[in-house]
């Protein structure tokens, strides 16, 4: 089975092809260009890097939220135009949870994403040998606010995302095994979207896919503010 992985929803941009379980091909972009202009070279690096064409791909796999909302549209988009014409399988993976599959020993991944106005978007998963295990659903909170869930998990425990730091800042003087993972792994690589992916064994329609926000937007707060006052 062939799977290409997507992943634009925070200031990176990642593709990657799996192939019958093996990783042959990942990239990983974080120059400060934005998604557009970069999202659909990748995929044509990729395929070209391989040989591969669009037909030879039995799924896409994307990150569909919680993360920057025009970046979970840009990738949402780029998976819909490539599969739409041939009818391609999708599937829609969490972006916490492809975060998780990057932890590469036992023990817990707390990840969090910075979702900005003091919160940040985060969810917990187990890790052992090489199976991701969920512990709670995506949800979004200040990081202030998460003792509870940092006290409950097992052992060590290891903090993805972009909102990392802002999780072990608060919480590291609370157990001596709160860790951050390594910088240059810390962030989405479309190579765990591709695992997640082939994990979950699900699937859907091009048209199906839908982002995942997690929280309202910008405009629909100051809506929803505006309206109350009224």
């Amino acid at each position: 089975m062939t799977i290409f992985g997507l992943d634009s929803t925070g200031k990176t941009a990642s593709a990657a092809i799996l192939k019958d379980g093996e990783l042959i091909y990942e990239s990983y972009l974080a120059a400060g260009l934005t998604h557009s202009e970069t999202l659909i070279t990748l995929c044509d690096n990729a395929l070209k890097a391989v040989k591969l064409q669009i037909k030879d791909v039995d799924l896409f796999a994307v990150t569909h939220g919680p993360g920057s909302f025009t970046g979970l549209r840009i990738g949402l988009a780029a998976v819909k135009g490539l599969a739409f014409p041939l009818q391609i399988p999708c599937t829609g993976i969490s972006t916490l949870e492809a975060l998780a599959w990057g932890l590469r020993t036992n023990g817990s991944a707390l990840c969090a994403l910075d979702a900005r106005r003091g919160e940040v978007y985060y969810a917990a998963f187990s890790v052992k040998d090489g199976t991701v295990t969920r512990l709670c659903e995506d949800a979004s909170a200040p990081a202030s606010q998460l003792g509870e869930l940092v006290a409950s998990l097992p052992g060590p425990v290891w903090c993805f995302g972009d909102g990392a730091q802002i999780v072990y800042d608060s919480w590291k003087h609370s157990r001596n095994d709160l860790w951050l993972w390594p910088a240059d792994g810390r962030l989405c690589h479309a190579g765990c979207v591709c695992r997640a992916a082939q994990a979950s064994g699900t699937f859907s329609t091009p048209a199906a896919l839908v982002p995942e926000y997690r929280r309202l937007s910008q405009a629909e707060r100051e809506r929803a503010l505006r309206t109350s006052t009224q």
